[in-house]
């Protein structure tokens, strides 16, 4: 597959998992410098390994998940929270993980990983109404 196709197919996966609005807004904020970083992104990221068939996108979603919250990087494990729950992951599964990652992240990392799930679940439950 050449640059162009991997570009194509992580723009459309990057869609699909993160939403429309979310990879706009990537997008729009994005500057001639940082350019070729959202490219390669959106072709390695999102074009070869969201793209692979090996392991579906709720459960890509579920290692994204405790990968942000082993790195602390909140933005990102908020994102990805968001799209898991657009991708159908119960929030059973969401929980379960962030109990795991209690055990091999720490009870801080895994507690705010809480809080910011449930302010997240309320958000979209008040969106659906």
């Amino acid at each position: 597959m050449d640059e162009k196709c991997r570009y194509e197919l992580g723009l459309e996966q990057r869609r699909a998992v993160l939403g429309d609005a979310h990879v706009d807004c990537a997008q729009s904020h994005g500057t001639e410098f940082s350019a070729d970083f959202q490219e390669m992104i959106t072709r390695y990221s999102w074009g070869e390994v969201w793209s692979r068939p090996e392991l579906d996108r709720n459960t890509r979603s579920l290692v994204a998940i405790a990968t942000m919250i082993a790195l602390n990087r909140s933005d990102d494990f908020k994102a990805h929270v968001r799209a898991a729950l657009r991708l159908g992951t119960t929030p059973e599964h969401i929980k379960e993980v962030l109990l795991q990652s209690a055990i091999y992240c720490g009870v801080s990392a895994a507690d705010s990983a809480f809080r910011a799930t449930e302010a997240i679940m309320a958000e979209e439950t008040d969106h659906q109404h």
